[in-house]
């Protein structure tokens, strides 16, 4: 099953969403493989043309008043594809958790073997005023896929991060133009790239098994200037290298995201 982003609703509704496509060049680093941000637009086009297939995509939603934003996502990395390699980028629908829906996803290669998999929670909210609203009647309308998980329970994935002590200030950000999106605020994928551009491009380079969490606590608009804080942290045996973020709006002080990176380098 192979779905069409170009006409999400050609072909009926899909319980999973599937895109085939190659590693294209403007999704690889020096390393000649796919970058953990580029991982995330994946994700992302693929919800998008999903919820659009299902019937709850931008504009079924606005019509009611409401939307979906990214609340948390956890990404894990097995292998990253290299450049012209042919990937599946899978998406579905996994109920609800509270005032969340759970979304899964992950990427296969030619031999459909998983090199990347990732749960995200989101909340809809009413566009007007910004408020979350229970998720339970579009949930009920969308498919289930009970017993298809993208991660096993003890990932604790696409949970609340802490609050970390000791952040240290790793560079500064203004929201422009291309880190904008429809919705008026940054997009998700920029958060990943400010993140990325705050570590030595080497260690990104040869990092190989990574995994990335964040949670999106307050939109950033247009103009809003961001102190992004790190700190090294030494809490997981399997990666040799990890970071704790946040991102501060440096006008009010108040918390925009949490964002934790963990890799392994080759």
């Amino acid at each position: 099953m192979n779905c069409n982003p170009a006409n999400p609703k050609e072909g009926g509704k899909f319980d999973i969403w599937e895109e085939t496509y190659p590693v294209r060049f403007g999704s690889i680093d020096g390393s000649d493989r796919l970058t953990l941000d580029a991982v995330f637009n994946y994700f992302q086009e693929a919800a998008i043309s999903h919820a659009e297939n299902l019937g709850v995509g931008r504009e079924a939603m606005a019509q009611t008043g409401q939307g979906w934003v990214l609340s948390r996502l956890t990404v894990l990395i097995n292998r990253r594809p290299n450049y012209c390699e042919t990937v599946t980028v899978r998406s579905w629908p996994r109920g609800g958790e509270k005032l969340f829906a759970m979304r899964n996803f992950d990427i296969r290669d030619k031999d459909d073997t998983p090199v990347a998999a990732a749960k995200s929670a989101w909340i809809i909210v009413d566009i007007e005023k910004r408020r979350p609203l229970r998720p339970q009647f579009i949930m009920d309308q969308l498919p289930q896929n009970e017993g298809n998980e993208s991660l096993p329970p003890e990932a604790n994935a696409a949970a609340g991060l802490p609050e970390r002590d000791n952040l240290k200030l790793a560079a500064e950000r203004k929201a422009l133009y291309t880190d904008v999106d429809y919705n008026g605020h940054v997009n998700n994928v920029s958060y990943i790239k400010w993140i990325e551009d705050t570590l030595n491009p080497q260690l990104l380079e040869k990092a190989d098994k990574m995994r990335m969490d964040i949670n999106y606590l307050s939109e950033i608009l247009p103009g809003e200037n961001i102190e992004i804080l790190s700190i090294e942290i030494n809490d997981d045996p399997d990666y040799a290298n990890a970071f704790a973020f946040e991102g501060r709006k440096k006008e009010t002080g108040l918390t925009a995201f949490r964002a934790e990176l963990r890799f392994t380098s080759l």
